[in-house]
């Protein structure tokens, strides 16, 4: 912690004049990292509810080290980053210890907990998981009171998302209904317990064009981005019209902790949804895109969700997931779980594969999905050479459809195919998201299990 502070002190007081324009959007990027990893690790220390919290809040931690070098990395100015106080590499070393220390607590605790209790709990009669409190999930279920109204005719008591955010207090769970409409915002989500309520998937639009193209870091490209908290999203399309050719442009990007995403849409082309970092849960969802479209370091789970591969530019192949864990400790990964990815229009004879791994120890986990011929027999696509391939962890189970063959897959020795419900079973909701300690209170419909 205390290198923490020194290095956002550090880096608060840099000579930007070191800085062209786009390297000072990068710094600005490390800035408001280097601020949550300290907010992170304040967690950490205060103490946890759960085994996994630490482990979750530490890999969030190590995330934001990764992406703050990804933004002098997204306009090609790496060596701006020789800037950068020293002091940085030992912070990320010291992190790594306190998440290999955490992990091992974590699994020890683990096991004493599942002695006393006998197990994981099942799956609640209604259908639904148990990390969500009752109150939370009657919101989900019903058409809840809303706090605030966005409305662009002037009907409600607010005509933006953003200024209905402002408005929220912090005191509990506060629901803001938007009514149907185009709203061309960007939104940022930094308070807790904020609910989305819209009209349907394209009824109500959030939509933006911030693109790396454009002159963005990936980070801030988002149409909608959250940091809160417990955020709940539900009949809402999010969308980043940047366009193939302005390369990265996000949709939306979520680093809010215990967030669920029920009944939305993401519409993009390279990397339209950003699972930044921390608990995702993401049910009956809609997500478009062509590269790396479904991307990040959260522990996340997409759940009965469709995934549709767009036409990416001419040349250029797609690649569904990229998922960015750096450290083998981290309990991060990138599941899709009784999902069907399909071609959005007709793609041509463009080449289509379920990952790539954007970081060493990549872990994606496809189980029980329909998978349309589009998916290329090779199943898996490298990123640079032989790197990553004996480290990263992708993996299939149980799924269908004209291209689930695994016959032709990569020989990679990071590759597996699936055979054992004990071991898929560690990629379920239940286990992987802990699910039925936050989900079920929301009263979004989810399988714990297999």
């Amino acid at each position: 912690m205390d290198k923490a502070i020194e290095s956002q002190r550090l880096i608060s007081a840099m000579d930007l004049n070191l800085f062209n324009e786009r390297a000072k959007l990068a710094w600005n990027d490390c800035l408001e990292l280097y601020e949550d990893t300290i907010n992170q690790l304040n967690r950490s220390i205060i103490g946890s509810n759960t085994p996994t919290d630490a482990l979750t809040w530490l890999s969030a931690s190590i995330a934001n080290q990764q992406t703050c070098q990804n933004g002098f990395n997204d306009f090609n100015l790496s060596s701006s980053l020789q800037y950068f106080p020293n002091t940085l590499s030992n912070f990320s070393k010291l992190l790594s210890n306190t998440l290999a220390v955490n992990k091992a607590l974590a699994s020890s605790s683990t096991m004493l907990h599942s002695k006393q209790i006998g197990g994981r709990r099942l799956l609640l009669s209604d259908g639904f998981p148990t990390w969500v409190s009752a109150s939370d999930r009657k919101l989900l279920q019903s058409s809840p009171k809303a706090d605030i109204v966005v409305a662009q005719d002037g009907s409600g008591n607010y005509k933006t998302i953003s200024q209905a955010v402002a408005s929220a207090s912090n005191s509990g769970r506060f629901v803001i209904y938007v009514k149907a409409g185009v709203y061309k915002e960007n939104v940022q989500i930094k308070k807790s317990n904020i609910m989305l309520i819209g009209d349907g998937i394209d009824a109500t639009i959030v939509t933006g064009s911030k693109s790396v193209g454009g002159g963005s870091t990936t980070f801030m490209s988002a149409t909608v981005a959250i940091s809160g908290d417990r955020f709940i999203a539900r009949d809402i399309t999010f969308e980043n019209t940047a366009g193939p050719q302005k390369h990265q442009a996000v949709a939306l990007r979520s680093g809010s902790d215990l967030s669920i995403f029920y009944k939305c849409s993401f519409k993009g082309y390279q990397d339209t949804l950003y699972v930044y970092s921390q608990r995702q849960f993401y049910r009956d969802c809609d997500i478009y895109g062509t590269q790396d479209f479904i991307f990040g370091d959260a522990v996340v789970v997409l759940q009965s969700c469709n995934i549709y591969v767009r036409k990416p530019l001419s040349g250029q192949k797609n690649t569904i997931t990229a998922q960015a864990r750096t450290d083998p400790n981290e309990n991060t990964g990138i599941i899709i779980h009784n999902s069907r990815v399909a071609a959005a229009g007709n793609l041509g004879s463009v080449q289509t594969f379920l990952g790539r791994p954007w970081q060493k120890y990549s872990r994606t986990v496809f189980m029980k999905s329909s998978l349309d011929g589009l998916i290329d027999p090779a199943g898996w696509y490298p990123w640079n050479g032989n790197f990553a391939l004996s480290t990263l962890y992708y993996a299939e189970y149980m799924n269908t459809g004209s291209g689930a063959g695994t016959s032709g897959r990569v020989r990679w020795p990071g590759y597996h195919v699936i055979t054992s419900p004990a071991v898929a079973g560690k990629f379920t909701v239940g286990n992987f998201l802990a699910g039925n300690s936050w989900i079920a209170g929301t009263g979004v419909p989810f399988v714990d299990g297999l």
